[in-house]
């Protein structure tokens, strides 16, 4: 398979209309990054107010770069509001082992 990895990180928001405004502004800011294939947001159906941000990496190493950087606080600071703290850890990485 690939070394393609996925980075999930979880945020909770009462206003929709908010954190898809913040998912759209920090979108905008990482158009370009290095190693950065794309990114989605994804709503929770059972559960409200949850949401997920979904991006993808060409490998783990492009992934560390980039958060290591220090461009990478300020271009997520939007969506830092929202980060649901509550669950335990509110981010994981994802290696794609499979898929077709």
């Amino acid at each position: 398979m690939s070394d393609e990895v996925r980075v999930l990180v979880r945020h909770v928001a009462e206003d929709a209309e908010a954190i898809e405004s913040a998912y759209h502004q920090v979108s905008k800011e990482l158009a370009g990054v290095a190693g950065m294939l794309g990114n989605e947001l994804w709503r929770g159906l059972g559960e409200e107010g949850v949401f997920v941000v979904v991006s993808r990496w060409r490998d783990v190493a492009a992934f560390r770069t980039w958060e290591a950087g220090a461009a990478h606080r300020d271009s997520t600071s939007p969506l830092r509001p929202f980060r649901d703290h509550d669950g335990g850890r509110p981010f994981e990485i994802f290696r794609v082992t499979a898929a077709y």
